[in-house]
């Protein structure tokens, strides 16, 4: 069996990789070809081109490799209609991938599945009709995307999300790098997050080190710590120079290190995102907090169709952990949610309950994520 896969980005390359990995346990003559990154190619795959020619972001970083793009889209189109395979699977990265998806389609008759399902409960949920017309099965992060694919007249398999099948850190590897940095078991930890772009980092990081600055003087023993992003550790660690409490900065490059800091943490702050389910993962309280440039917060908040942006809140269905976002992205709101976790019980435990029925819904426990999406592919294939 013959199976194209295109990934853009890291995310995408490590969902890839499973996918590959789940693929080669459940059919022994499986082959690959297509685009992707390291660890797809690890897997067996021999990319194409770098895919790090795809992990392009925004209209001012895309206008100037518009035209190298769309000949990187024709070229990956013409390899799949010229190989034929018995499967193409998209990983996330839409702008690029479904576009490859429209060619081929147009081409020829070929079964076409994509992994990770645009997030049309949120916003934008035209995006799903539109993808129908070129995509025959869709692989699903999170439980309750199905039926909006489905609605649009796709199949769609809820596989898991990938934050589950990380490896968890031990209460002894956190008391372990509590103890390396010279942080007591009694002393409270407040794990900061500014952000993993260099956009995120200069919007929040000024507002999170005031923010926190309330918060150490009603809880003077507690530390702060920071777990930066690797593309934007320098941005972060010049922002820290303003924050109060000496905060702790660690390499942010080492997985094993992030996830004992994690779990070493009791409440942490952090930016809106994917990191929200590490820190489920991890059991450990937190407040979100976001704000974007003044156009985009207008445009994307008149086209919003949810009350909250936290994945923990939305497949928990509750609405257990605060957020401060766009005009209410304030240092004065920050320290407010942080003090209320801090200092209520009740809080921390009902986040904690929704983390972990978080974890539950998500596939932790169950078959690993990558697994299920290969079967789902083989069935597809089998369809």
């Amino acid at each position: 069996m013959h199976v194209f896969l295109i990934a853009g980005e890291p995310s995408g390359d490590k969902l890839g990789a499973a996918l590959m990995a789940g693929l080669k346990t459940l059919a022994s003559d499986v082959r690959f070809s297509g685009v992707g990154g390291p660890l797809m190619e690890a897997e067996g795959l021999t990319s194409l081109f770098p895919m790090d020619e795809l992990s392009v972001m925004g209209i001012a970083e895309v206008l100037p490799k518009y035209r190298a793009l769309k000949r990187r889209i024709a070229e990956t189109a013409q390899s799949v209609i010229d190989t034929a395979p018995d499967v193409l699977v998209t990983i996330d990265s839409p702008d690029f991938c479904l576009r490859v998806a429209k060619i081929v389609k147009a081409a020829r008759a070929q079964k076409i599945v994509h992994y990770v399902a645009p997030s049309v409960w949120a916003w934008r949920p035209g995006r799903a009709d539109k993808m129908a017309k070129v995509v025959d099965e869709v692989l699903c992060l999170l439980p309750f995307e199905p039926p909006h694919m489905t609605r649009a007249g796709m199949k769609a398999h809820f596989v898991g999300h990938p934050v589950v099948a990380e490896p968890e850190a031990s209460a002894g590897e956190a008391a372990a790098f509590r103890a390396a940095h010279g942080v007591a078991p009694e002393t409270p930890l407040i794990l900061a997050l500014p952000g993993s772009r260099r956009g995120e980092v200069s919007r929040l990081a000024e507002r999170f080190g005031a923010g926190l600055r309330p918060v150490l003087e009603t809880h003077p023993d507690a530390r702060v710590l920071v777990v930066p992003a690797t593309p934007v550790r320098d941005m972060v660690e010049e922002a820290l120079r303003d924050w109060p409490g000496d905060p702790i900065l660690t390499t942010g490059a080492d997985p094993v290190e992030k996830r004992a800091a994690f779990r070493a943490a009791d409440v942490a702050l952090a930016a809106s995102g994917t990191v929200s389910l590490e820190l489920a993962a991890a059991a450990t309280p937190m407040v979100i907090a976001y704000d974007m440039n003044w156009l985009s917060r207008f445009l994307i908040g008149r086209m919003l169709r949810i009350d909250t942006v936290t994945l923990v809140n939305l497949v928990s269905e509750t609405r257990t952990i605060p957020e401060c976002l766009g005009k209410d992205c304030t240092p004065d709101a920050i320290s407010a949610a942080l003090l209320g976790l801090m200092d209520g019980t009740e809080a921390r435990a009902a986040q904690v309950a929704a983390m972990l029925d978080t974890m539950s819904r998500l596939g932790r426990g169950g078959e690993a994520p990558g697994l299920r999406a290969a079967r789902a592919v083989l069935e597809a294939v089998a369809r």
